[in-house]
């Protein structure tokens, strides 16, 4: 089931401020916040899909790319699980700070939402990486083994920051809930309201001793060696997303992302222009005249074409679906071959006295049409 436009599910144009994206992100998560509506699988789809629409619109930079790439921009889940779709419910509940000015009305309100434990869950930090492909891994897709310098999980006390399973016990303040509820009387009753536990930060347990290896973090650094599923199709500046292979969290928290900043690297030969490739192939002036098939390389190989007699040079020809795909699309581009007459620099006498001699041949005299095009307006007409 393909996804509904970001702007669409907020209610927004495509012109709105962020301040209006924000607003409108906030009226939906009041109306569909699952403690208003349990048991509502609905509800807490559109909840969901609000969230992801946020969090790519609230970005500059996703926000960017998602106006110009559409959904494959931001991430495809069908290319190894990047993207938006991927977020659970606690991330979707760390907006809520930002999104209500530092406070999320539904902990006072809803007890922090069952759904989480009402215990606050950290959130490691995510990581960026650049990763370099050639023309030919992006017109195919490519799996790349990357390893990544981060922060992991400790595997002396696995993530918990204790010395031993005895050295950890339940917060005494909280009781291992991680929050805190008081009881106001106000004008129109008691209110409960709940905050985080101040002594144990949410967490729910206290730590008597603390690992001697992590020394309490619960995470130390490490490498590990991710395996990266890029689509066919990518272009230079584009970024994907993984979910949970950035930073470890502290105390067994929420991993952070993965971002992966898409790199080109020059062809031999060909060059890309959009999803268009451009060869430029240089014949000799006999070549040209008389006409010849010759080899010319292509992403996926050599290709075979016919010159005409009588090329000209700047003329254009086209290997159609030559070119690069677009991604998530069986669509590709052409190949554009551009057509440049060598003239030789040294000559032989033999050689210079036959060119003296057809020099003065009719037909090798120039003569330009009045509507010849320049290379710039046919390179624009294939282009467009």
């Amino acid at each position: 089931m393909s996804k509904r436009d970001y702007y669409d599910v907020l209610g927004v144009s495509k012109s709105a401020a962020a301040d209006e994206i924000k607003k409108a992100y906030r009226k939906m998560a009041i109306k569909y916040h699952p403690d208003k509506n349990p048991g509502d699988k609905a509800a807490e789809d559109k909840f969901k899909e609000a969230a992801e629409a946020y969090e790519v619109l609230s970005s500059p930079e996703k926000k960017q790319r998602y106006d110009q790439f559409g959904h494959a921009g931001v991430g495809s889940s069908a290319s190894g699980g990047y993207g938006g779709g991927n977020m659970n419910m606690d991330d979707i509940f760390s907006n809520f700070g930002d999104i209500f000015g530092g406070h999320n009305p539904f902990e006072s309100f809803f007890g922090g939402g069952q759904q989480r434990g009402g215990r606050r869950v950290a959130k490691g930090s995510n990581l960026r990486i650049k990763v370099k492909l050639t023309l030919e891994e992006i017109a195919h897709g490519a799996e790349k083994k990357i390893k990544v310098n981060k922060l992991v999980v400790c595997k002396t006390c696995d993530g918990t920051g204790a010395k031993d399973q005895s050295s950890v016990s339940t917060c005494g303040t909280c009781g291992g809930s991680g929050q805190v509820r008081r009881v106001t009387n106000t004008i129109l009753g008691q209110m409960q309201t709940a905050s985080t536990c101040p002594t144990c930060n949410g967490s729910g347990q206290q730590i008597t001793a603390k690992c001697n290896v992590c020394h309490g973090d619960g995470v130390v650094r490490g490498e590990e060696t991710i395996t990266i599923n890029i689509p066919a199709g990518v272009s230079e500046g584009m970024q994907l997303s993984m979910s949970g292979k950035g930073n470890a969290a502290p105390n067994g928290g929420i991993p952070g992302d993965l971002i992966i900043l898409i790199e080109e690297t020059p062809h031999e030969t060909l060059k890309r222009e959009g999803n268009n490739i451009v060869y430029d192939l240089h014949l000799s002036f006999v070549d040209a005249a008389l006409g010849l098939s010759i080899e010319v390389p292509t992403i996926d190989g050599k290709a075979k074409i016919k010159i005409e007699p009588g090329t000209q040079s700047g003329k254009l020809l086209r290997l159609k679906g030559k070119g690069l795909p677009e991604v998530n699309s069986y669509h590709r581009g052409d190949e554009i071959i551009h057509i440049n007459i060598w003239t030789p620099k040294a000559l032989s006498s033999e050689e210079r006295n036959v060119l003296e001699k057809l020099r003065e041949s009719p037909n090798f005299k120039p003569q330009p049409g009045k509507n010849d095009k320049s290379f710039f307006e046919r390179m624009k007409e294939y282009f467009e």
